[in-house]
């Protein structure tokens, strides 16, 4: 199989795929390929960049690795500023969420440990909150346990 960027008289780009140069030329000659964006039979090649793999080990792999990487360090730097800018309120997190929710206590940014049930109790009743950034808890780092019952997960709101 072979894969196409294809492009319409109306300058609509999209992909297609074909067993062969032959069978495009074909669908092309016989007014069988259709544009759909605005359904023109006018559809041509476009100019489209080689998938070729690149010496020196850049593999897809590798590339992937660097993206995880990215995202990790940047799941880092979200939490080393919530651990700076806001509030930890520990296992209280649940009863301090509802409290600034209703009024009842002033808006501040917290985070803190909640349960799997205490979380959907907090978003069923419309409490804005969000988990920490993916990695994994400072606990976890240091080696220490996990607390028992906990979700281990901490959240902000």
């Amino acid at each position: 199989m072979m894969k196409y960027k294809l492009r319409c008289e109306r300058d609509h780009e999209f992909e297609g795929w074909f067993r062969s140069s032959a069978d495009f030329d074909a669908q092309a000659e016989s007014g069988d390929l259709e544009c759909p964006i605005c359904g023109s039979t006018d559809v041509h090649k476009a100019i489209m960049a080689p998938n070729v793999a690149r010496s020196g080990g850049d593999s897809r792999e590798a590339r992937l690795g660097e993206v995880r990487k990215s995202i990790m360090e940047a799941a880092a730097r979200a939490r080393d500023y919530v651990e700076k800018h806001f509030e930890h309120v520990g296992e209280r997190f649940p009863e301090e969420a509802r409290k600034i929710h209703y009024g009842e206590a002033e808006p501040r940014g917290i985070y803190g440990e909640a349960t799997g049930e205490q979380v959907k109790a907090l978003v069923e009743e419309g409490v804005k909150i969000a988990p920490m950034p993916g990695v994994a808890p400072r606990e976890k780092i240091a080696g220490a346990p996990k607390p028992k019952g906990k979700s281990g997960k901490k959240a902000l709101n």
